[in-house]
């Protein structure tokens, strides 16, 4: 790999600096580059290294903008072209490329609305499967490192965390287990219009239909209601706050794959 890429990619990584590395890894009759070859593509369209300049790399330029855009993770970017689509001298003759485009600097973000038992193994197992864990509660004594190292950790009061402290965006992922019912219909309501993955809240069946009736009187929108994971969670008859970290993981894991979640979530047989 050209090591511009490898310094580019690093600053990507360690500063959080979004982009998207380009790589063709297929390649049919006359092409710019050969298998192997690579571009990295920052937010403001700018660039580093080549996978052969004209007209392929202007629209994978634009495939790679796009995806920064929309948030998603991975892409193949295929593409036929012939010396009479373009006037362009690099343009290639007759030839077929494919190009895998993978987001760098941006991780799948885990957001976790409370700080006790729960929420404190959602953060750890989070954390173990590469999530950016997040983790807030009004409670000093909850929310801070010593209790919670695998995290970045927030105390403050609701409404500063959402105005100072929090971005929503298509790869955050945000879990509701605060100590109670009262604030989590409170934060609920404050997700409403958030870009967000996946949105689960705790809690029976009985205390969720409550919770949406309540949302509802507060003008909460029916598309946020319909989005929500309640009583949060895969089936897995979890009792134990790591057993159901465990089947919060897995529905979250199952929502991000695009797997048939509304089957996964049937109750098990008694």
């Amino acid at each position: 790999m050209d090591l511009a890429i490898i310094e580019a990619l690093k600053n990507s990584i360690e500063k959080g600096k979004k982009s998207v590395l380009c790589t063709v890894i297929e390649e049919e009759g006359s092409t710019p580059r050969s298998v192997g070859a690579k571009m990295l593509v920052w937010e403001d369209g700018s660039i580093v290294g080549t996978i052969g300049g004209g007209i392929l790399e202007h629209h994978v330029i634009q495939e790679a903008l796009k995806m920064i855009r929309d948030g998603k993770s991975t892409t193949l970017y295929s593409e036929e072209f012939m010396a009479t689509e373009a006037s362009d001298p690099k343009a290639a003759c007759g030839g077929k490329a494919t190009i895998f485009l993978e987001l760098i600097g941006k991780k799948k973000e885990l957001i976790i609305f409370g700080a006790g038992h729960v929420g404190k193994a959602v953060a750890q197992l989070g954390s173990f499967l590469n999530y950016a864990v997040t983790v807030w509660d009004e409670r000093k004594e909850f929310a801070n490192q010593e209790n919670i190292p695998w995290a970045r950790t927030i105390a403050c009061p609701l409404d500063e965390v959402f105005e100072k402290h929090l971005t929503f965006h298509n790869l955050t992922h945000v879990v509701v287990v605060t100590r109670g019912h009262a604030l989590d219909t409170e934060v609920v309501q404050k997700l409403d219009g958030k870009k967000f993955a996946y949105l689960g809240v705790i809690g029976s069946k009985r205390k969720v239909a409550v919770m949406k009736d309540n949302l509802l009187k507060l003008d909460v929108s029916k598309e946020l209601l319909d989005r929500m994971f309640a009583p949060i969670g895969l089936p897995i008859k979890a009792e134990t706050p790591e057993e159901i970290a465990v089947s919060i993981m897995a529905e979250i894991i199952a929502v991000d794959n695009g797997a048939n979640v509304r089957v996964l979530r049937q109750p098990l047989e008694v």
